[in-house]
């Protein structure tokens, strides 16, 4: 490790004094202006990383569903995962060392993890369309090629993508071709096979409406067109070319306000969905005939796709097991559905994509979807394999659905939720199962709910257990909750800390929203009380 040239390169992408960053399960997100010595820091951890695994390494520059103004950067693990724990202290302790300390933190890691520092090393990165992020991007390059790593820059991409591209450099090809075309390829050659079928029962051509936040998923879905131009037409809102990026439009925007994004045209009945800034995550909606906006989220996602892949199972007559992952936020009346209804096993987690993704690695079949549209399915080698040769073996109708489930496994991308993606598989159910968007929404009635936000001197006073649905501490607090909630029928209520600042989150929902906003506000005072509430009492009226 030649310590000299680092700190030379250091010094071009010096770290303002006294600035403290926190690599979370986003990564590092904050102003662009502050972020230089960030992502050359990152371009060098990279490579000690793809040193220590001896596998290629990616790094995204993106801030997701942030303001235009930001950006971030996050680390793709070996199979497209996100980066392992303990990496991410140490992206945290090398983002923040001063530029004197810098060049010994590097060597700390490196003898930490024990990376073997003649070892080659490989990283791939990808941008999203940030005025900034080009730039950004270069630090990255800086930091990989001081330490003697290799790279490919692929330029603009979806954050999914990058996870894809290392998932296949990692398997030597098998998961697919490393390359944009690669994707393409692999993703709509599924879609086509899986719609097939209802296509030659002269089902009507279909067309969908896309809000593409103004990002990088316009690009991408644009350049895909054509290899889907048989089976979807994709309308582009939102495409980049005036408005801001995620400035009132996007997955985010939509989910938040419940309504619709700003420079769409929507006709009543027509079936819309929104993408997030770099395509990692997808909400549905529509108009209907009164003009009333009904949103379709991650949870009636999860609810569609699963009870799919439970009618095939049950068609090929496999017990394949399959389990939902949810968080506490997911609205009870989905829960109650998959359980009771589809007779589908559901999980609870944390809230956070890594403890939904590591819970889903469980089963044989985990399909997982935060409400806010964030998710995907993933199959374990074990129930690829089996559905794989079930394809070949089995005959007539249980041998189409085998087929099908294994479209299903090519179509989803396995290494991250992936907004593309996850459009094909939806649009295929609903043309297979000759669904409209009003019948997909009516398969249950989300509870009315409310979420609010209370400040406090400390957020640690609060800890919580049972995927964050009950409180231990501040003693009192669950006890509270649990005499509010019982005042009111269909409802629960959980309150949680921040990651990141000091307020605590109010979840609540019952029969009415009138009774849910009263039971949030209930709720809110409680903590207000017990959990040292700072500025004014919160106050009922939404």
């Amino acid at each position: 490790m030649d310590l000299d040239a680092i700190r030379e390169y250091s010094a071009l992408h010096a770290k303002p004094s006294g600035l403290v960053l926190q690599y979370g399960t986003a990564g590092f997100r904050t102003k662009a202006e502050h972020l230089d010595h960030v992502m050359f820091r990152m371009g060098l951890l990279a490579v000690l990383r793809s040193k220590q695994t001896k596998s290629t390494i990616g790094v995204m520059v993106t801030a997701s569903h942030n303001p235009e103004e930001d950006n971030g950067v996050k680390l793709v693990d070996p199979l497209g995962e996100m980066l392992a724990p303990s990496w991410e202290e140490h992206a945290t302790c090398l983002a923040n060392a001063e530029e004197h300390e810098m060049p010994r933190v590097l060597m700390d890691i490196s003898v930490k993890a024990a990376v073997n520092l003649h070892q080659d090393a490989f990283v791939v990165i990808g941008r999203d369309t940030r005025p900034s992020s080009e730039k950004l991007s270069q630090s990255v390059i800086d930091g990989v090629t001081v330490l003697g790593g290799q790279f490919h820059d692929y330029g603009l991409l979806t954050t999914p993508q990058l996870h894809y591209m290392v998932y296949c450099r990692n398997t030597s090809g098998q998961y697919g071709k490393a390359t944009i075309e690669g994707y393409y390829e692999k993703l709509s050659k599924a879609f086509m096979e899986l719609t097939k079928q209802a296509f030659c029962s002269g089902d009507e051509y279909r067309s969908l409406k896309v809000d593409c936040a103004n990002g990088i998923g316009a690009l991408k879905l644009r350049e895909m067109e054509h290899y889907i131009s048989q089976g979807l037409s994709v309308q582009l809102f939102n495409d980049g070319t005036k408005g801001k990026l995620n400035h009132l439009c996007g997955a985010d925007f939509v989910k938040s306000h419940q309504k619709p994004p700003q420079g769409m045209e929507m006709k009543s009945n027509e079936r819309c969905c929104s993408f997030d800034g770099d395509a990692d995550r997808i909400v549905y909606y529509y108009l209907d005939v009164d003009g009333h906006f009904h949103l379709i989220d991650g949870d009636k996602i999860a609810t569609l796709i699963s009870s799919f892949l439970k009618e095939l199972l049950l068609e090929i007559g496999e017990s394949l097991n399959i389990g939902v992952v949810q968080t506490a936020y997911a609205n009870g009346s989905s829960t109650r559905y998959l359980e009771e209804v589809m007779k589908v096993s559901v999980y609870c987690t944390k809230t956070g994509v890594k403890h939904l993704h590591h819970k889903a690695q469980e089963f044989d079949i985990g399909v997982y979807f935060e409400a806010n549209g964030h998710g995907t399915v993933l199959f374990s080698k074990a129930a690829e394999t089996k559905i794989k040769q079930l394809a070949k073996e089995l005959e007539d109708k249980k041998r189409e659905a085998a087929k099908m489930l294994e479209n299903v496994i090519d179509l989803f991308n396995q290494a991250a939720g992936d907004a593309i993606s996850d459009m094909l598989v939806i649009e295929a159910i609903l043309i297979l199962k000759g669904l409209t968007v009003q019948q997909w929404d009516a398969l249950y009635t989300d509870l009315p709910n409310r979420q609010l936000k209370v400040k406090v001197a400390d957020r640690q006073v609060i800890s919580t257990t049972d995927a964050e649905r009950q409180v231990v501490t501040p003693p009192g607090l669950q006890e509270a909750i649990n005499d509010l909630v019982k005042k009111y029928k269909l409802s629960r209520a959980f309150v949680r800390p921040s990651g990141t600042e000091d307020i605590v989150r109010v979840y609540a929902e019952a029969d009415s929203q009138e009774n849910a906003d009263s039971l949030a506000h209930a709720v809110s005072l409680a903590v207000f009380q017990l959990a040292g509430g700072v500025g004014e009492t919160p106050q009922p009226g939404f």
